[in-house]
């Protein structure tokens, strides 16, 4: 078990930016940098008994501000905060006050906008190989930045288990505010880095929450049944989408208990021996798969393009502040946000699912 540390020798905004390579004995290990708390790698151990990175994204840290990256941004990796998702119009009601936020998609804001927890220089405060590699990141987000209020402190931890990579994100506020991150990580499970559209995917889910023409999510709980949202059994993600949309949908977890964590979603290459299983403590997971993905030249000279990876975004109930009937997301000083979410490999027998 080992970290290793790497100074980039770049700075933003005057503070150092660092990749942290988490390392088991086996060879599994996952590669973090402090710029946006993202995941740069992570590589399992198949049952080929080969080394495979399964997510997206650059070897080089400056890649993540390239500007053909950045003209349609996936946020490969990164934490997202302080609030995923969509809000409708970028403004919301708190506390008896307006809050207009940066329309940064349409008429409406997404991921928190262009100064995002995803593109801020995180400090690395604590780390540690025994008995599992771990490493924590911590930042405070300053009272309206982004046009959210309060001082708001955000702690990322992230732990390698053995073809598992786990993540915790714990926050605090001095003021009333709006708290619903998420990790969006990009998976790609086949061993030539070719096209997702063929994985297999359940969604421990029966139903999904409406969206309206901008893909805010309304207020209205829909069954998938007899949809093409249904992934409650596996299914092949291109079996019946719209390809040109692909997907991009929230769906409400089954069995959730807010102290356990519960089996969100599944996804199977074909013909390979390995699963990913994501297990999560939110009610909610947002399934994507990677539509807008722009054409840049990933690792290992891989060409990135639509459909090269797919994310299971846990969460809170998106654009719940403005919505009667969901829960608002809001974090109250004295309160401790906390969210315990889990990236598992594990072997499957393939002839125990469905197409």
């Amino acid at each position: 078990m080992k970290i290793e540390i790497q100074n980039t020798t770049l700075t933003r905004n005057g503070e150092e930016i660092f990749i942290f390579t988490l390392t088991r004995d086996s060879g599994c290990s996952a590669t973090i940098t402090n710029y946006g708390a993202i995941v740069m790698a992570f590589t399992i151990l198949t049952n080929e008994n080969k080394k495979q990175d399964i997510v997206l994204g650059f070897e080089k840290v400056e890649e993540y501000w390239q500007e053909e990256y950045l003209k349609a941004y996936p946020y490969f990796g990164a934490v997202i905060g302080r609030t995923a998702n969509r809000i409708k119009n970028g403004s919301f009601m708190l506390e008896g006050k307006q809050y207009q936020l940066q329309k940064n998609l349409g008429n409406d804001n997404l991921h928190s906008g262009p100064d995002g927890l995803d593109h801020q220089v995180w400090k690395m405060v604590d780390q540690g190989s025994q008995p599992n590699p771990f490493i924590r990141f911590e930042y405070t987000s300053k009272d309206m930045e982004s046009g959210f209020p309060g001082n708001c402190t955000v702690s990322v931890t992230y732990t390698l288990l053995e073809n598992e990579l786990q993540y915790e994100i714990s926050a605090t506020t001095d003021a009333p505010t709006l708290f619903n991150p998420t990790q969006h990580t990009y998976f790609n499970l086949n061993e030539d880095w070719g096209s997702i559209k063929t994985h297999k995917v359940q969604l421990h889910s029966n139903q999904f929450l409406e969206q309206d023409e901008s893909l805010c999510v309304t207020g209205n709980l829909l069954p998938v049944k007899d949809t093409i949202y249904d992934f409650s059994t596996y299914k092949h993600i291109n079996r019946n989408w719209e390809e040109e949309k692909g997907y991009d949908q929230s769906y409400i977890i089954d069995r959730v208990k807010s102290d356990n964590l519960a089996l969100a979603a599944e996804c199977w290459p074909m013909l390979r021996q390995c699963k990913l299983e994501i297990y999560t403590t939110a009610p909610i997971v947002h399934f994507y798969t990677g539509r807008w993905i722009p054409a840049v030249k990933g690792k290992y000279q891989t060409g990135y393009t639509a459909y090269s990876g797919l994310c299971f975004e846990t969460q809170l109930h998106p654009n719940g502040i403005n919505i009667a009937n969901f829960p608002p997301a809001i974090l109250q000083p004295g309160e401790q946000f906390y969210q315990k979410n889990s990236y598992k490999i594990v072997t499957v027998n393939t002839s125990t699912a469905a197409l």
